[in-house]
């Protein structure tokens, strides 16, 4: 799955370890899901798009 988080993120001067601490993940899970190597739980995906003021839809693409 494709995602912006990556881009978002850059956008807003975080650095991985910021977005993990924000959304309470590990910074691994942030880097697997910006490598597309993890699809986020459903959870996850609505706390990431909460975070960045977007629809999941705008964040994810299939």
């Amino acid at each position: 799955m494709k995602n912006l988080v990556s881009d978002l993120r850059s956008a807003r001067g975080w650095s991985q370890t910021e977005l993990a601490e924000r959304l309470q993940v590990s910074r691994q899970t942030v880097s697997s899901i910006e490598n597309g190597r993890y699809d986020p739980t459903l959870p996850l995906a609505f706390a990431i798009a909460r975070l960045f003021g977007l629809t999941i839809e705008e964040i994810f693409q299939p």
